[in-house]
């Protein structure tokens, strides 16, 4: 019988690890399993490399590191990785993917809303996709946009979204943004102390972040800078589908918005308790400066389906995100307390 098509739950990412195709340095957390998707963590080594890089045809990513690498940084005993510069880390886990199986990565929504830029790097040559069958070690391309961060060895910034075969799309859906009433949106002050990436809910937010207050429903982007806005509708996964929010393209507008795209089975569904959740948008502006409107679109959500119904939905293991309206990283007290 022909296994269905689509995003593996987690049980079956489950059974991939139980099979040795998803292997690991240490043993797996608890909770590092999410409904569709698995959280990579940080190894122990990490390099400030000159540029970002791929491996190229007949090379391997350790072989680039030796080549463009400035020095290395111990994960074991924690690093500030500085702002503005390139980081390459060793992960602990390891693919060994059977036929028919794909692997895609995408930041965790923590890491996105922090302004850091990461991507999977491996020997297949591509960032972020990971062919069927691929067998060899996993890398994160690391580069802190506005903060400075301190991470070390299990530090999660990444997730893997495993899929078998080709996977269709069942809808697209526009997503606004929501600039109606009161503080609308964040922007990400510069100078700002160092993020301890592991330090959840220790951090005064007046520090890192000001407060934005739209006029007659628009807000201007000032070109370079960072932004945590939301989006106007609530968003739902259905219990059988998963969703990636995509940037957006130019017929848009000249910004780029959400780095951390994945919304697990249950985000946002009253099954899971979480109805009414919006979708938080990590914005930066290009070159230009442009002027949102309140209900622009911004963002659109790709839906695809589930081989199966997932044994647990988001939010089960516990959740900084369900039932969200405008909220900053689960590394900030909340606004104002």
């Amino acid at each position: 019988m022909t296994e269905p098509t689509g995003i593996l739950p987690c049980q079956s990412i489950e059974a991939l690890i139980t099979e040795g195709a998803i292997l690991a340095a240490s043993p797996f957390d608890h909770d590092q399993v999410q409904p569709a998707s698995i959280d990579l963590r940080l190894g122990s080594r990490c390099w400030r490399v000159r540029a970002s890089f791929l491996p190229g045809r007949g090379r391997t990513v350790a072989e680039r590191i030796e080549q463009v690498a400035m020095h290395e940084l111990d994960l074991d005993r924690g690093a500030v990785l500085e702002r503005g510069c390139v980081y390459i880390a060793e992960l602990q886990e390891r693919l060994a993917l059977p036929a028919g199986v794909s692997a895609r990565a995408n930041p965790k929504s923590s890491t996105g809303r922090v302004d850091v830029f990461v991507r999977l790097l491996s020997d297949a040559g591509a960032f972020d996709d990971v062919a069927e069958g691929y067998h060899g070690p996993a890398y994160i391309e690391i580069a802190p946009q506005t903060f400075s961060v301190l991470a070390r060895r299990g530090t999660r910034l990444n997730q893997l979204r495993l899929k078998r075969g080709a996977t269709r799309r069942l809808r697209t859906e526009n997503v606004g943004v929501d600039l109606s009433n009161g503080v609308a949106g964040f922007r990400a002050r510069r100078h700002a102390p160092v993020v301890d990436l592991d330090r959840e809910d220790g951090h005064d937010p007046r520090l890192y972040w000001e407060p934005l207050v739209p006029r007659d429903g628009q807000l201007l982007l000032d070109p370079g800078e960072f932004y945590i806005l939301a989006s106007k509708e609530a968003v739902e996964i259905p219990i059988l589908e998963a969703a990636e929010m995509t940037p957006i393209d130019p017929s848009v507008g000249e910004f780029r918005v959400h780095y951390a795209g994945f919304f697990d089975p249950g985000f946002g569904t009253d099954e899971a308790h979480g109805k009414g959740s919006r979708g938080v948008l990590e914005v930066r502006s290009h070159e230009t400066p442009f002027i949102l409107e309140d209900g622009q679109t911004v963002a659109r959500l790709v839906y695809e389906p589930l081989t199966e119904r997932p044994t647990r939905l988001y939010g089960d293991l516990g959740s900084h995100y369900q039932r969200q309206g405008l909220k900053l990283s689960k590394h900030f007290k909340i606004w104002g307390e």
